[in-house]
């Protein structure tokens, strides 16, 4: 019997495309969970944890040196690696999310209106010292 594992978790399909065409690629069998539901409206990604890319449990290991290998951080707007403000680390993701009055309410027109959201807060994760942080305040 066959068992699967969860081994990385995209925001978007064409991420989830993109590395499970590079898994592939290397001979590894890939099932995404939840794509389409988060392809039919994006509003659900982050209520149902994003799509899901799992592997059998005999290709974890090598699947998860794949993604290893092809991991990919933050850039600023020229280009450069954004740096962790705590630890100076460059092994910093962005995510989004809900964190004011605006940002609630563009959710809810969008989330009313069946419209695609408007307005984001755009923040990052250190995921060396778990140091979450905004490129304003690295700024400052």
């Amino acid at each position: 019997m066959n068992t699967f594992v969860n081994i990385a978790r995209f925001q978007y399909s064409s991420e989830a495309q993109i590395v499970k065409g590079k898994l592939q690629s290397e001979g590894i069998q890939v099932f995404l969970v939840d794509q389409v539901l988060i392809d039919t409206d994006p509003l659900f990604s982050q209520a149902v944890g994003g799509i899901k890319l799992n592997v059998y449990t005999e290709d974890e290991e090598r699947a998860r040196a794949i993604l290893k290998e092809i991991e990919s951080y933050s850039l600023d707007d020229e280009g450069r690696p954004v740096i962790c403000p705590k630890c100076e680390s460059a092994r910093v993701k962005v995510y989004t999310h809900i964190k004011d009055v605006r940002s609630f309410l563009a959710f809810l027109f969008s989330f009313l209106t069946f419209a695609l959201p408007i307005h984001y807060k755009y923040d990052y994760h250190c995921e060396n010292c778990e140091e979450n942080f905004s490129l304003n305040e690295q700024e400052n």
